[in-house]
């Protein structure tokens, strides 16, 4: 059995696991059923803060290297302050524009004409909870309106009691949820 279709077992007790291994499925099922192409603008722009942010650090260790410390104070106060505000700047970024969001995938138009429709995917699990949201934004690439479905439910539909992920089962369900969503679309 290949490794890419090898049934996913997690401990059931983590909720962490539980989300990302229902999160990855979410993202397999896009892409493979719908042929959606993933954008990582999101992941790329946290890559963009995080990478200013240790180059601040290595840059206050570099100067103090080259100039040992009393010579270096102003430029390491500079650096530290800096990289501070970063680090805060990347806590707004993750909980306003991201969100939650792990999937975001662009539906291309089949005449190249149009700008394309994007699917989002967010999700959350609380701790020490079993209540697992999954939610899908559709916007749509001419019209720019977004429509949304969610659907709350038990991890323990999704999982067996020995913590393999019922694949089929959640296929289903997010396919119901995009489908229900697409739906809407040709209504419209």
């Amino acid at each position: 059995m290949s490794q890419e279709n090898a049934p996913i077992k997690i401990d059931k007790w983590d909720g962490n696991a539980l989300k990302n291994a229902l999160d990855d499925a979410a993202k397999k099922i896009m892409n493979e059923s719908y042929g959606l192409v993933e954008s990582f603008k999101l992941i790329d722009g946290r890559l963009a803060l995080c990478s200013m942010a240790v180059s601040c650090s290595l840059f206050a260790l570099l100067w103090d290297f080259l100039y040992p410390f009393p010579a270096s104070k102003t430029v390491l106060i500079i650096c530290v302050a800096c990289y501070f505000i970063l680090t805060g700047v990347i806590s707004v970024y993750l909980l306003y524009f991201e969100g939650g969001v792990f999937y975001v995938g662009l539906e291309k138009d089949k005449a190249g004409i149009d700008p394309d429709d994007k699917w989002t995917l967010q999700s959350s699990l609380k701790k020490y909870d079993d209540q697992y949201c999954l939610k899908i934004t559709y916007t749509g690439g001419v019209s720019k309106q977004t429509r949304s479905v969610e659907r709350v439910c038990s991890v323990t539909e999704f999982f067996d009691e020995e913590g393999t992920l019922c694949y089929d089962l959640y296929e289903a369900t997010v396919k119901g949820l995009k489908d229900s969503l697409s739906a809407d679309k040709k209504a419209k």
